[in-house]
Parts: structure tokens; sequence; C-alpha cells
């Protein structure tokens, strides 16, 4: 459930503990059908407003709940995340063949960690800046920028995945 619905929903829980409602509170079922309802569930007209402090209780409860479980389909981290950093040039081949390789760890990493692509020759301060001495070079980073392994040369994806799996960042399970 995404935050917006969740939050939605914690208002309306609020509000109807401070105004005693209930859908179907007229002696209809809970779902409001009436009498057509496949299942009818007996609600109680008779509930009184809640207090002030269990109304703050609740929604104090509720905001907590909203906030502590994340939506499932966000991203595993939303602060900074681990990265992998190719040191390569357009018209090296074996950095073009690294290329698909690349583009298919930034979909499959999406939220997980961030795959960078630099061109050497065309931002040559890149080059000094990472120490670079042969091109494809592959840096990987963890979440607070720290160097954590370097590779030199063509590096495949079962490499890749080995290297962010040593680091604590796992694929999903299909």
């Amino acid at each position: 459930m995404n935050t917006l619905v969740r939050t939605i929903l914690a208002v309306v829980v609020v509000a109807a503990l401070v105004t005693g409602f209930v859908p179907g509170g007229d002696g209809r079922c809970a779902c409001g059908h009436g009498s057509a309802c496949a299942d009818p569930v007996p609600v109680d007209a008779t509930i009184a407003p809640a207090s002030a402090a269990t109304v703050a209780q609740a929604a104090a409860s509720v905001a907590a709940a909203v906030v502590a479980s994340p939506p499932a389909s966000a991203p595993a981290a939303t602060g900074p995340l681990p990265k992998l950093i190719d040191l390569g040039a357009d018209k090296c081949v074996p950095c073009r063949k690294m290329a698909p390789i690349l583009e298919e760890a930034k979909k499959l990493y999406a939220g997980l960690a961030e795959v960078e692509f630099i061109d050497v020759w065309k931002n040559r301060d890149a080059g000094s800046k990472y120490g670079i001495r042969t091109i494809p070079t592959q840096i990987f980073f963890d979440a607070a920028g720290n160097e954590l392994f370097r590779h030199e040369g063509f590096f495949s994806m079962e490499d890749i995945q080995k290297q962010f799996a040593s680091m604590g960042v796992a694929l999903p399970k299909p």
C-alpha cells in the first residue's frame, strides 16, 4: 500500500474514532449493503465517540505505523546507495563490450545501487581523479563513498553481481 493511501486510511480511522461513525452504523451490515448483503455483519449503531486521550493514542499509533512501514514498491534505500563506476571510452573495444552489461546492471540494480559510466577520453579529469591506469576500470563504492573494490579490464555481469553481493547488495529473488 503506498504512502498516500496509508495516510488517507489513517485520517479516516482517526475521524471514525472522533465522531463515532462506523460504516453501516444505521443497523445495516458493516459494508453498508443492508439486507442485500450476502454476508451481513451486524453493527452496533450506538457507538459513542472516543475520548480525546483514546483519539490521541490511536492517531499516534496510526501515524507511527504509516511512517515505520515503507511501501513494498519503494527502493531498498532512500539515502546514498552503493555505486559502480565504469571508467572507459566509447571507442575502446573492451569498453564497448561492457556497455550493454552496464545498461543491464543499471536496470537490475535500480533503487539498490547506482551504475555509472564515465568516458575518460571525453572527461580527462576523471582519469586522474580516480587514478586510472588502463581502461575499462570498474570501481565499487559503498554508500558512504568509500572505495571497496577495483578491477581493470572487461568485467562480466556475473562478476558484477558477485561483487555487489559481497557488498550486501542482493537482487530480489524472482
